[in-house]
């Protein structure tokens, strides 16, 4: 077909047909140390139709991947001992309720680093969008995950105040990112554990499916596809993220049963990854990792489109079975 990255996504979500699965790469920085030539050559070879937006985060994060400690811009520090890794709140910003009186969102990056959107998209053919909001994951940021727990368990009325603060702030995010000509928006929260949500679907319903569709609705409205990423078993949440029009989810494939969610979903919602980074990815060997690409394509794999070739590389990683990821998605390499 000779489709443009951008043209094979799209095509890819609307499940119009695509000359081959499109492709998209996650990489931590720690996935490169002490051998950056040989992963970025092969990076290389098998480009991502995935492509840089323009947007620039208006606060420097790379103290997140960095050791040492750094305060975020919502008011909460972080923690870090592990270079090219994320850190952890060690020390909430509103660690006691009382501190929400005097405590805000930080409203005065708004509008910040969106100068060069629109002239980056329009020299690029790749798919490109804008995130991300993340209440549920802010929330355990600004009041630290224990009494994130704690509050919802108990319904105590000042976490609906919190999460109304950070779902107007991500609105007014929005309101910017839906004006500028990227392709999509993305949000993301990690909502599964092993087996199970980290809280019941039912409060999920009640407390953050209104927040999301929020986000969908802003986002259809200026003509914009919607991406979601979440870690974990969030196979109970498919069927309502397909309700509010989310047109891509990225998970955690291999900890569901695939086979079940391609006869319940596919054809519904487009599958944007990924491949198990828990056992395969980092400790199986080529054929496993081929295996596993056969595994979600036989699945999930539509002949319309409706599947993404996507994987997150770490640490240590066998290039080998890197390699393997591309091959057996793409055959050999492009260029």
């Amino acid at each position: 077909m000779g489709l443009t990255s951008r043209e094979r996504v799209i095509r890819t979500l609307r499940f119009e047909g695509v000359d081959r699965p499109a492709r998209d790469i996650w990489t931590l920085p720690a996935a490169f140390f002490g051998r950056e030539q040989e992963l970025q050559a092969l990076f290389d070879q098998y480009p991502s139709d995935f492509g840089d937006s323009g947007y620039r985060e208006p606060v420097d994060e790379s103290p997140l991947y960095s050791p040492g400690e750094w305060t975020d811009p919502w008011g909460s520090r972080w923690v870090n001992i592990q270079a090219g890794m994320i850190g952890e709140v060690k020390h909430p910003a509103i660690d006691d309720w009382s501190k929400l009186a005097h405590w805000q969102p930080p409203y005065e990056l708004l509008g910040v680093g969106f100068e060069n959107v629109n002239a980056t998209v329009a020299q690029s053919d790749k798919f490109t969008m804008i995130g991300c909001p993340r209440p549920w994951e802010r929330l355990q940021f600004v009041r630290g995950p224990q009494n994130a727990y704690m509050d919802l368990a108990w319904g105590v009325p000042e976490v609906s105040t919190l999460l109304d603060m950070i779902h107007d702030y991500y609105m007014q995010h929005l309101r910017y990112a839906v004006q500028t000509d990227v392709d999509a928006i993305m949000f993301m929260d990690d909502w599964g554990s092993k087996h199970t949500l980290l809280i019941s679907p039912k409060m999920w319903v009640e407390y953050f499916k209104p927040l999301y569709k929020d986000y969908c609705d802003i986002a259809k409205a200026h003509g914009k596809l919607v991406l979601m990423h979440s870690d974990g078993y969030i196979m109970d949440i498919y069927e309502h993220l397909i309700e509010i029009g989310v047109d891509a989810i990225n998970s955690q494939l291999f900890t569901m049963p695939i086979e079940e969610i391609g006869q319940r979903f596919k054809g519904r919602i487009t599958f944007w990854g990924e491949l198990d980074r828990q056992h395969i990815l980092p400790f199986g060997t080529p054929d496993d990792v081929r295996a596993a690409v056969e595994r979600v394509k036989r699945a999930l794999g539509d002949e319309r489109g409706g599947v993404i070739g996507q994987a997150e590389f770490n640490k240590g990683y066998p290039i080998e079975n890197i390699r393997a990821f591309f091959e057996a998605w793409w055959g050999e390499p492009e260029i």
